[in-house]
């Protein structure tokens, strides 16, 4: 569930920011600085979102039964 709450933020400031890139209101430092937050941003909600399309794919495989099979955070965990 935090990661619900985590991504949901993530995705509220990614639109705070395209919202100010595209205000055309803040200076060229300004406008750069937020495009760099905002690629971040972006990065870490794609991680999030393929790291869930892993879950439910593993979730679907087993012989056409649903199944949960344990699931391997430390990959996630190094990036």
């Amino acid at each position: 569930m935090k990661e619900k709450i985590l991504f949901e933020e993530d995705l509220k400031k990614l639109q705070k920011i395209v919202e100010e890139l595209s205000s055309g209101k803040i200076t060229l430092g300004e406008s750069l600085k937020k495009y760099e937050e905002g690629v971040k941003i972006a990065q870490s909600c794609s991680a999030t979102l393929a790291e869930a399309q892993r879950k439910v794919e593993l979730l679907m495989k087993k012989d056409g039964k649903t199944s949960l099979e344990k699931f391997n955070d430390a990959e996630t965990e190094e990036k």
